[in-house]
């Protein structure tokens, strides 16, 4: 099997070395950490290189095509799918068997994306969060049990623009250096009491946290983020720990290992060809439709 994986590069560490270690050819596309925040511009994004996945396979020649069918067994001369693929496939060829998301929901960033003629498999979480834990209901419990917890992670802390932390706050920018750069535009702009007023509500969603965590996913050093990580806990006066992150929901996507009767069916979205995915509002965080309109 050929996969396509397009995934944010806040997990490149984890991906590679799954898509290393998976049994099928998988090729690597990563989207710059920080999209999310833009979840209408990311979802354009995505869905330009879907379609544009749908159209390697056309664009190859006849007799590359011809060869690769006879050779993988996964499509007939007519494009009907074998009992080896499982998929049909409207034009005849796929370069790829199914393109794997390695995001989330991401602040509805995959919402209504569409399968053309290849299947999307995307796992069932609502960000990047589940997918280092490794499961949603891990997630959901490590929520309930402490909701105020900022998320740290080495790829995430290494690639971003700005902030060291998982989550929509961490947008808010963490060093000093900008927090003294935007006091001081604003007060350029809208005066010091203004000024004043801006940083403190800025600053307000510290006081929902407590406590900062590590998440160690056991590839690369994240000495020196573990460091940082503390620094800012210490000087927040939260309490700090270091999670065992899991590599199986993504080892998993790119190891094909996603129908009901392999044991993880149900951490998975397969979209067939031609349905888009919805937003659930439920445990299984998204869903598949027919396009409509």
């Amino acid at each position: 099997m050929r996969i396509k994986c397009l995934a944010c590069e806040a997990l490149a560490r984890v991906v590679y070395l799954c898509a290393a270690h998976s049994p099928h050819i998988v090729d690597v596309e990563l989207f710059r950490i920080g999209l999310h925040r833009e979840p209408a511009d990311l979802r354009a994004r995505l869905q330009a290189r879907i379609d544009a996945v749908n159209q390697e396979g056309l664009s190859l020649p006849s007799h590359v095509r011809s060869t690769q069918c006879m050779a993988q067994g996964k499509l007939s001369s007519t494009g009907e799918a074998d009992a080896h693929s499982g998929w049909p496939n409207p034009s005849g060829f796929a370069a790829y068997d199914a393109i794997a998301m390695v995001y989330g929901l991401c602040g509805q960033s995959t919402a209504c994306l569409i399968a053309r003629d290849v299947p999307l498999v995307i796992p069932r979480a609502h960000d990047c969060i589940t997918l280092f834990l490794g499961d949603r209901r891990r997630y959901g419990e490590a929520f309930r049990e402490q909701p105020g917890t900022y998320w740290y992670a080495l790829d995430y802390a290494e690639r971003s623009d700005g902030s060291m932390a998982l989550g929509a706050e961490a947008d808010a920018g963490e060093s000093g250096f900008e927090v003294q750069d935007a006091y001081r535009e604003y007060v350029e702009k809208y005066g010091q009491d203004n000024a004043d007023y801006l940083m403190e509500v800025m600053g307000a969603w510290q006081k929902h946290y407590s406590r900062a965590s590590l998440i160690e996913m056991g590839v690369g050093d994240s000495t020196r983020v573990e460091a940082r990580a503390r620094a800012l806990a210490e000087q927040r006066g939260w309490a700090f720990q270091r999670v065992e992150g899991d590599l199986v929901l993504i080892r998993r996507l790119l190891d094909g290992e996603w129908a009901s009767g392999s044991g993880s069916g149900d951490d998975f979205l397969i979209v067939p060809p031609g349905q888009q995915v919805r937003m659930t509002y439920d445990i299984d965080v998204i869903g598949c439709a027919p396009v409509t309109g």
